[in-house]
Protein backbone atom coordinates (compact mmCIF):
# COMPACT_ATOMS: atom_id res chain seq x y z
CA UNK A 1 0.00 0.00 0.00
CA UNK A 2 1.19 3.83 -0.87
CA UNK A 3 1.00 4.41 2.67
CA UNK A 4 1.90 8.18 2.50
CA UNK A 5 -0.06 9.02 -0.92
CA UNK A 6 -2.92 11.45 -0.65
CA UNK A 7 -5.47 11.41 -3.84
CA UNK A 8 -7.34 14.20 -4.17
CA UNK A 9 -10.07 14.47 -7.03
CA UNK A 10 -13.03 16.43 -7.26
CA UNK A 11 -14.75 18.39 -10.40
CA UNK A 12 -13.32 21.08 -12.44
CA UNK A 13 -12.82 24.37 -10.06
CA UNK A 14 -13.05 22.81 -6.90
CA UNK A 15 -9.63 24.02 -6.12
CA UNK A 16 -7.65 21.04 -6.09
CA UNK A 17 -4.70 22.37 -7.42
CA UNK A 18 -4.23 24.69 -4.82
CA UNK A 19 -5.54 23.29 -2.11
CA UNK A 20 -3.08 20.24 -2.92
CA UNK A 21 0.29 22.22 -3.71
CA UNK A 22 -0.45 24.52 -0.15
CA UNK A 23 -1.04 20.63 1.33
CA UNK A 24 1.99 19.41 0.05
CA UNK A 25 4.52 22.32 1.13
CA UNK A 26 3.30 21.83 4.84
CA UNK A 27 3.60 18.21 4.95
CA UNK A 28 7.06 17.98 2.77
CA UNK A 29 5.20 16.20 0.09
CA UNK A 30 5.42 16.13 -3.57
CA UNK A 31 2.96 17.69 -5.05
CA UNK A 32 1.57 16.40 -8.51
CA UNK A 33 -1.15 18.02 -10.96
CA UNK A 34 -2.21 15.28 -12.91
CA UNK A 35 -4.75 17.76 -14.82
CA UNK A 36 -1.67 19.39 -16.42
CA UNK A 37 -0.29 16.61 -17.81
CA UNK A 38 -3.88 16.24 -19.66
CA UNK A 39 -3.72 19.76 -20.49
CA UNK A 40 0.10 19.51 -21.94
CA UNK A 41 -1.55 16.76 -24.18
CA UNK A 42 -4.31 18.72 -24.83
CA UNK A 43 -2.32 22.14 -25.77
CA UNK A 44 -0.02 19.78 -28.19
CA UNK A 45 -3.20 18.48 -30.13
CA UNK A 46 -4.41 22.36 -30.08
CA UNK A 47 -1.36 22.99 -31.34
CA UNK A 48 -1.25 20.98 -34.47
CA UNK A 49 -4.68 21.92 -35.49
CA UNK A 50 -6.27 18.93 -34.77
CA UNK A 51 -9.78 18.54 -32.87
CA UNK A 52 -10.01 17.36 -29.44
CA UNK A 53 -12.70 14.92 -30.30
CA UNK A 54 -10.69 13.49 -33.72
CA UNK A 55 -9.38 10.11 -31.31
CA UNK A 56 -7.60 8.59 -34.46
CA UNK A 57 -5.81 11.85 -34.81
CA UNK A 58 -5.04 12.77 -30.89
CA UNK A 59 -4.04 8.81 -30.33
CA UNK A 60 -1.60 9.08 -33.53
CA UNK A 61 -0.01 11.69 -32.21
CA UNK A 62 0.74 10.38 -28.82
CA UNK A 63 4.36 9.13 -29.64
CA UNK A 64 5.24 12.67 -30.28
CA UNK A 65 5.10 13.64 -27.15
CA UNK A 66 7.10 14.00 -24.42
CA UNK A 67 5.76 15.59 -21.16
CA UNK A 68 7.81 16.52 -18.10
CA UNK A 69 7.47 17.43 -14.55
CA UNK A 70 10.08 19.50 -12.87
CA UNK A 71 9.95 21.75 -9.69
CA UNK A 72 11.50 25.40 -9.28
CA UNK A 73 13.23 26.75 -7.01
CA UNK A 74 10.18 27.75 -5.09
CA UNK A 75 8.91 24.06 -5.12
CA UNK A 76 6.42 24.94 -8.04
CA UNK A 77 5.49 22.19 -10.43
CA UNK A 78 6.68 23.20 -13.87
CA UNK A 79 5.24 21.68 -16.79
CA UNK A 80 7.89 20.75 -19.68
CA UNK A 81 6.00 20.02 -23.37
CA UNK A 82 8.65 18.64 -25.93
CA UNK A 83 11.80 20.63 -24.39
CA UNK A 84 9.53 24.09 -23.81
CA UNK A 85 7.86 25.10 -20.58
CA UNK A 86 4.17 25.45 -21.27
CA UNK A 87 2.95 25.90 -17.48
CA UNK A 88 1.22 28.84 -18.13
CA UNK A 89 -0.23 28.15 -21.64
CA UNK A 90 -2.15 24.93 -20.49
CA UNK A 91 -4.28 26.94 -18.33
CA UNK A 92 -6.29 28.98 -20.47
CA UNK A 93 -9.87 28.22 -21.52
CA UNK A 94 -9.39 26.89 -24.95
CA UNK A 95 -6.55 24.42 -23.65
CA UNK A 96 -9.39 23.76 -20.42
CA UNK A 97 -11.70 22.38 -22.80
CA UNK A 98 -9.28 20.15 -24.82
CA UNK A 99 -7.60 18.54 -21.88
CA UNK A 100 -11.17 17.66 -20.88
CA UNK A 101 -11.97 16.00 -24.74
CA UNK A 102 -8.55 13.84 -24.66
CA UNK A 103 -9.15 12.55 -21.45
CA UNK A 104 -11.57 10.93 -22.31
CA UNK A 105 -9.89 8.75 -25.08
CA UNK A 106 -9.10 5.70 -23.18
CA UNK A 107 -5.47 5.55 -24.62
CA UNK A 108 -4.67 8.95 -23.88
CA UNK A 109 -5.70 7.90 -20.33
CA UNK A 110 -3.53 5.04 -21.03
CA UNK A 111 -0.35 7.02 -21.71
CA UNK A 112 -0.38 8.97 -19.04
CA UNK A 113 -1.14 6.09 -16.42
CA UNK A 114 2.28 4.85 -15.61
CA UNK A 115 3.84 8.09 -15.61
CA UNK A 116 1.63 9.49 -12.73
CA UNK A 117 1.61 5.66 -10.55
CA UNK A 118 5.89 6.38 -10.67
CA UNK A 119 5.82 9.36 -8.93
CA UNK A 120 3.59 7.59 -5.50
CA UNK A 121 6.53 5.30 -6.28
CA UNK A 122 9.18 7.51 -5.53
CA UNK A 123 7.90 10.14 -3.31
CA UNK A 124 5.64 10.74 -0.48
CA UNK A 125 2.88 12.66 -2.67
CA UNK A 126 -0.69 14.40 -3.06
CA UNK A 127 -1.67 14.09 -6.49
CA UNK A 128 -4.91 15.81 -7.99
CA UNK A 129 -6.91 15.04 -10.44
CA UNK A 130 -10.26 13.71 -11.58
CA UNK A 131 -10.24 9.72 -11.13
CA UNK A 132 -6.86 9.64 -8.77
CA UNK A 133 -8.35 7.24 -6.37
CA UNK A 134 -10.42 5.29 -8.70
CA UNK A 135 -8.17 4.02 -11.18
CA UNK A 136 -4.35 5.38 -10.91
CA UNK A 137 -3.60 5.52 -7.16
CA UNK A 138 -6.60 2.44 -6.25
CA UNK A 139 -4.55 2.12 -2.84
CA UNK A 140 -3.36 5.47 -1.61
CA UNK A 141 -3.19 5.60 2.36
CA UNK A 142 -6.05 8.48 1.74
CA UNK A 143 -8.76 9.80 -0.71
CA UNK A 144 -10.27 13.05 -1.03
CA UNK A 145 -12.93 13.83 -2.83
CA UNK A 146 -13.51 17.78 -2.93
CA UNK A 147 -16.78 19.55 -3.62
CA UNK A 148 -18.09 22.72 -4.12
CA UNK A 149 -21.45 24.51 -5.85
CA UNK A 150 -21.02 24.92 -9.26
CA UNK A 151 -21.31 28.61 -9.05
CA UNK A 152 -18.58 29.23 -6.69
CA UNK A 153 -16.46 27.17 -8.52
CA UNK A 154 -16.49 29.15 -11.56
CA UNK A 155 -16.02 32.19 -9.63
CA UNK A 156 -12.99 30.86 -8.17
CA UNK A 157 -11.80 29.93 -11.91
CA UNK A 158 -12.72 33.44 -13.09
CA UNK A 159 -10.77 35.34 -10.56
CA UNK A 160 -7.85 33.31 -11.07
CA UNK A 161 -8.01 33.99 -14.57
CA UNK A 162 -8.55 37.43 -14.22
CA UNK A 163 -5.81 37.40 -12.01
CA UNK A 164 -3.34 35.97 -15.14
CA UNK A 165 -4.52 39.01 -16.97
CA UNK A 166 -7.02 36.98 -19.50
CA UNK A 167 -10.55 38.80 -21.06
CA UNK A 168 -12.75 36.27 -19.77
CA UNK A 169 -16.35 36.40 -18.50
CA UNK A 170 -17.82 34.65 -15.76
CA UNK A 171 -20.91 33.63 -17.61
CA UNK A 172 -18.68 31.78 -19.78
CA UNK A 173 -16.51 30.33 -17.63
CA UNK A 174 -19.62 29.04 -15.33
CA UNK A 175 -20.81 27.51 -18.87
CA UNK A 176 -17.20 26.11 -19.84
CA UNK A 177 -17.49 24.72 -16.00
CA UNK A 178 -20.60 22.90 -15.90
CA UNK A 179 -20.23 21.69 -19.83
CA UNK A 180 -16.74 19.83 -18.11
CA UNK A 181 -18.48 18.54 -15.50
CA UNK A 182 -21.11 16.93 -17.76
CA UNK A 183 -18.14 15.44 -20.07
CA UNK A 184 -15.93 14.43 -17.00
CA UNK A 185 -18.99 12.72 -15.27
CA UNK A 186 -20.85 10.63 -18.24
CA UNK A 187 -17.44 9.34 -19.99
CA UNK A 188 -17.11 6.09 -20.50
CA UNK A 189 -13.03 6.13 -19.63
CA UNK A 190 -12.61 6.49 -15.99
CA UNK A 191 -15.17 9.03 -15.56
CA UNK A 192 -15.19 11.20 -12.38
CA UNK A 193 -16.71 9.90 -9.78
CA UNK A 194 -15.87 9.58 -5.51
CA UNK A 195 -14.04 6.01 -4.32
CA UNK A 196 -16.04 4.40 -1.96
CA UNK A 197 -13.73 4.59 0.19
CA UNK A 198 -13.14 8.57 0.07
CA UNK A 199 -13.52 11.20 2.71
CA UNK A 200 -15.37 14.09 1.27
CA UNK A 201 -15.16 17.56 1.36
CA UNK A 202 -17.15 20.32 0.89
CA UNK A 203 -15.58 23.26 0.29
CA UNK A 204 -18.81 25.62 -0.45
CA UNK A 205 -18.92 27.89 2.38
CA UNK A 206 -15.00 28.06 2.91
CA UNK A 207 -12.78 30.58 2.19
CA UNK A 208 -8.93 29.61 0.53
CA UNK A 209 -7.48 29.20 4.08
CA UNK A 210 -10.58 26.92 5.66
CA UNK A 211 -9.88 24.83 2.94
CA UNK A 212 -6.37 24.53 3.61
CA UNK A 213 -6.68 23.83 7.31
CA UNK A 214 -9.84 21.40 6.36
CA UNK A 215 -7.96 19.44 3.94
CA UNK A 216 -4.85 19.07 6.54
CA UNK A 217 -6.81 18.30 9.39
CA UNK A 218 -8.04 15.03 7.25
CA UNK A 219 -4.67 14.37 6.45
CA UNK A 220 -3.25 14.90 9.44
CA UNK A 221 -5.53 12.64 11.36
CA UNK A 222 -5.05 9.84 8.55
CA UNK A 223 -1.05 9.72 8.74
CA UNK A 224 -0.70 10.65 12.57
CA UNK A 225 1.16 13.45 11.56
Amino acid sequence: MENRSVALDGPSGAGKSTLARRAAERFGYIYVDTGALYRSVGLYILQNGISSTDEKSVVSLLPNINIEMKYDENGTQRMILNGKDVTDEIRTPEASTYASDVSAIPEVRDFLLQMQRDMAVKYDIIMDGRDIGTIVLPNAGLKVFLIADPEVRAKRRYDELIARGMDVKYEDVLRDLNQRDKNDSEREAAPLKAADDAVMLDTTAYNFEESVEALCKIISERFCL
